[in-house]
């Protein structure tokens, strides 16, 4: 079946369907194959972890180290893996020899973001989910942009992309999170409600949008990882 159609299908089946069944049933969906959970360990992506530890904690769990986090998100990832008892987490690094030949300094984020971003995030991702058949993230429309109209299932290239909280709202992210007495990542209480790399995140501020403070200053909103047929699309980045 063309893999546009069955997102089609799966969003006409769960069309009423609350974030934990959507999360069982793409997690054993043969037609979908296996599926990975795509977590930045940032701000709100306790909430599917949960979710997912819920399920199955030997679901395959797949954590990006950018080589540029924050300490606190690295400790926090050790954290939150253990309380919830997650025993497949795939710690991802961008390629030895990849970052020798273009980023040996690391300061390669201050002559071309994108470029950064393709190899600490987007290649690194590429070569994780080669053996899935479909990954889970935690976008949400009232992230705004193209996201408004962002549906539980959607086509990915050759792979099915899930977004079992699409239709959540920032109070109810917190809600759960109060619900199941869920550890909050460090940084949020420190000013940062959107945490990414330490070269491209910064404090918000009075009346800002959380989202300001990711590439302050730039006309990037899009760290490279959200793509079809392996052309970026041009939305916000994730926050599983």
């Amino acid at each position: 079946m063309p893999l546009k159609e069955l997102a089609e299908r799966r969003n006409l089946l769960h069309r009423k369907s609350d974030a934990q069944t959507v999360l069982k049933h793409a997690l054993d969906d043969v037609q979908i194959g296996p599926v990975a959970l795509v977590s930045s360990f940032g701000a709100e992506s306790v909430v599917l972890l949960h979710m997912i530890a819920q399920i199955n904690q030997a679901t395959p769990v797949i954590f990006f180290d950018t080589e540029m986090l924050f300490e606190e998100t690295l400790q926090y990832q050790k954290d939150v893996s253990a309380k919830l008892g997650l025993t497949d987490v795939r710690i991802v690094r961008p390629a030895r020899a990849a970052v020798f030949e273009r980023d040996v300094d690391g300061l390669l984020y201050q002559a071309d973001i994108d470029a950064c971003c393709t190899l600490r995030k987007v290649e690194p991702l590429e070569r994780a989910l080669k053996e899935f058949g479909g990954w889970i993230n935690g976008r949400k429309q009232f992230q705004s942009g193209q996201r408004t109209k962002l549906p539980l299932f959607e086509k990915d290239g050759f792979k099915i992309r899930i977004n079992p909280l699409a239709n959540w709202t920032r109070d109810g992210i917190a809600a759960y999170m109060d619900q199941y007495d869920l550890p909050r990542h460090p940084l949020v209480a420190q000013g940062y409600p959107s945490i990414g790399c330490m070269p491209c995140t910064t404090r918000v501020g009075d009346h800002e949008d959380p989202r300001a403070v990711r590439w302050r200053d730039k006309s990037k909103t899009e760290c490279g990882i959200h793509f079809d047929g392996g052309k970026v699309t041009r939305t916000e980045e994730v926050s599983a």
